[in-house]
């Protein structure tokens, strides 16, 4: 089923001008959706924000369709800021909302999606990348009626969902961009940290196994954790040069993040990687894929060098190691596409050939 609501965001001036096409949010319901788990939910919802219109070639192939995935605890609308859209999605820029018809669905338990602070609390499912990922497609197919994408990319969690459709849904896409991941199973450091933010809600008395009234200490914990994996030092140092700003910085940052963030939603986003790892399937992956890190990702760390291995197994695949800049912020630089839009162009033109036929506009 599927619901569509018109939103009206005049408030979004980017640079002195509105974006091309104005972005519609809706939501997709899809009934007795059953998870990985063995669990059930009688109506899971997946709202979405999109931008432009869907056009067809002659056969009825959609030819302009882009689908962007974000981050853990993220949204589709954080691409719709000025850092972003302002970049990508203006009149003239490469995934200009004229020509393109854009996709931002928001992930099981994140954004206007349903999630365990809907009033499930701890009994919501214990969803994973994997039912993530079909709902995601499911949207894509069933609910806005696109039978092929021309670009699938992602951050964060994101970029590790495109490595999963490329893999499952090999002839979906023309092209895939993952930014800010690692094509394996999330283990070591990352995995640690990962688990650390995990036990500090679980194990927290006031967390009360989901039942709280307010929000538990423990989520500024789990914030102190998101706050050092998304960091990047060369800018912290230039914005917090003394003990006062550092510490006003993190006061601010706290503050912030406790007004949106649920200590539930947000551990069970992150359990949600637990089943990640597409490292068995690369060889599956048939569309050219460009593939980019920053070499300051304390996520995703550029001396493991498991980015460049791993990229040799993908037949149409090249890696790009951002280097470390005044500009980069870390794992945060997979949505300052000023940094790396040369390379999303670079991949739009050499996949070009595989939606060459003229579009029909519907």
């Amino acid at each position: 089923m599927l619901t569509c609501s018109l939103r009206i965001l005049t408030a979004l001036l980017f640079a002195g001008c509105a974006l091309s096409q104005t972005p519609q949010s809706g939501d997709f319901a899809i009934s007795n959706f059953h998870f990985a788990s063995g669990e059930q939910l009688p109506q899971l919802r997946i709202h979405y924000t999109t931008l432009g219109r869907p056009q067809r070639d002659a056969t009825g192939k959609v030819t302009n369709a882009v689908l962007i995935m974000h981050g853990t605890s993220g949204s589709g609308k954080q691409f719709l800021s000025p850092q972003f859209s302002g970049v990508l999605f203006q009149n003239g820029q490469l995934l200009d909302a004229s020509k393109y018809f854009i996709i931002l669905p928001d992930d099981i338990g994140h954004g206007g999606s349903s999630k365990p602070s809907d009033g499930l609390h701890a009994r919501f499912p214990h969803y994973g990348y994997n039912d993530m990922v079909t709902a995601e497609y499911r949207l894509v197919t069933e609910g806005l009626h696109v039978n092929h994408l021309r670009l699938v990319m992602g951050t964060s969690m994101g970029c590790m969902h495109s490595w999963m459709w490329g893999e499952r849904y090999p002839d979906a896409m023309d092209a895939l961009m993952p930014l800010a991941c690692l094509p394996i199973a999330i283990s070591g450091r990352n995995r640690m940290w990962r688990r650390m933010l995990i036990d500090s809600i679980r194990n927290d008395p006031e967390w009360q196994n989901g039942e709280y009234k307010q929000q538990p200490r423990s989520l500024t914990t789990a914030i102190y954790f998101l706050i050092i994996a998304g960091s990047a030092p060369l800018y912290l140092q230039s914005i917090a040069p003394t003990p006062e700003k550092a510490d006003e910085y993190l006061a601010h940052q706290v503050e912030q993040r406790r007004k949106t963030l649920d200590a539930t939603d947000l551990l069970y986003a992150v359990e949600s990687s637990r089943d990640y790892d597409p490292s068995a399937d690369l060889e599956k992956i048939a569309v050219p894929v460009m593939y980019i890190n920053s070499a300051d990702d304390f996520i995703n760390p550029p001396e493991l060098e498991i980015a460049q291995r791993e990229i040799t197994r993908v037949k149409r695949g090249r890696f790009v190691l951002l280097p470390i800049t005044e500009e980069t912020r870390g794992h945060g630089t997979h949505t300052l596409p000023k940094i790396w839009k040369q390379y999303l162009e670079e991949l739009l033109t050499e996949s070009a050939h595989e939606n060459s036929a003229p579009p029909e506009q519907h």
